[in-house]
């Protein structure tokens, strides 16, 4: 079964193969005969309800510094193709929301991985606060005397912005921190959003397990382990990947979580868990395929075109 499948995504150039979860599901799809088609979110219009794309013919090779070809641009209706991988990275901001929109004008009839209004709906540091039995305690909030009020009450904290990514503003902050008054006053000027707000988990010194789930099932895993003195596990910020099993607590969160994420269309998902405590549920562009195949585990790359080919052949 041929599919014409394009791909909405950063531009292909710029991208570091040896970890690019999106290359690794590009190379699947090719190796599966399927035509690729490349676009940014940025060429996408919609004329009276039409969504159209400047795409190009996209060929891929697994290899350092050749790994892409592109066609000429062509004007293109996106509803003339089967698949939509939507993997622009975040920030899940206004312009992220608009391309969902977008894209649920062909939904499902083309089907667009992950379903684009269950991504608009589950950002992924609100999305897992539906499941608080399965979390540390948690507040998002601006509100300072709420901030303080669960600082007194759990001491260490952490604090980011509710749409961060990346590791990107994480924050490390002990009881007896003077540095609070400063870091809520950045947080104010520089981030518009509530933020997240956590009791300290003293084991992410033993890793943040990055668990991926395809079509609700755990598929695999991987520890990252943050550098010496950083408290992000970010592989981006220098976090080390490791092998790793599940334990009972982890099969537990993703047995909890698994039906609702099918049930919402969220084919390829992350999940992080440090220490038995889920934090957060990455459903935008979530990675995590290339390194799990590094350290002996499952073609995750296969095992999701499987359930993207067993879903077109149902629609």
């Amino acid at each position: 079964m041929a599919l014409t499948v394009a791909v909405q995504m950063d531009p292909i150039q710029n991208i570091k193969i040896a970890g690019d979860t999106t290359f690794s599901l590009l190379l699947e799809a090719a190796r599966r005969g399927h035509r690729l088609l490349h676009y940014g979110p940025e060429r996408m219009s919609m004329r009276d309800g039409r969504v159209v794309a400047q795409v190009e013919e996209l060929h891929v090779r697994d290899e350092v510094g050749n790994h892409a070809t592109l066609g000429e641009p062509t004007r293109m209706d996106l509803s003339e193709t089967d698949v939509i991988l939507m993997r622009q990275d975040p920030p899940f901001d206004i312009a992220y929301i608009t391309a969902t929109h977008f894209l649920e004008r062909l939904h499902p009839k083309t089907l667009v991985v992950n379903d684009p209004a269950s991504v608009r709906n589950a950002p992924e540091k609100l999305f897992v606060t539906h499941f608080p039995q399965l979390m540390p305690p948690t507040l998002i909030t601006r509100d300072k005397a709420e901030i303080e009020a669960f600082r007194r009450e759990f001491g260490a904290i952490v604090m980011k912005p509710l749409h961060g990514h990346g590791g990107a503003a994480v924050i490390r902050l002990t009881p007896d921190d003077m540095n609070f008054g400063s870091v809520f006053d950045l947080f104010s000027v520089t981030f518009k959003e509530p933020w997240v707000v956590q009791r300290f988990l003293p084991k992410i010194t033993e890793g943040d397990k990055r668990i991926l789930l395809v079509e609700g099932e755990a598929m695999g895993a991987v520890n990252r382990v943050p550098a010496e003195n950083d408290l992000r596990s970010n592989m981006v910020r220098g976090g080390a990947a490791n092998a790793t099993e599940l334990s009972e607590r982890e099969c537990e969160i993703c047995a909890t979580i698994g039906p609702e994420l099918k049930a919402r269309g969220l084919i390829l998902v992350g999940i992080d868990v440090i220490d038995g405590n889920l934090t957060e549920i990455n459903v935008t562009s979530p990675t995590g395929i290339r390194a799990i195949r590094k350290l002996g585990g499952p073609d995750l790359a296969a095992a999701t075109w499987d359930a993207i080919e067993a879903r077109v052949g149902r629609s």
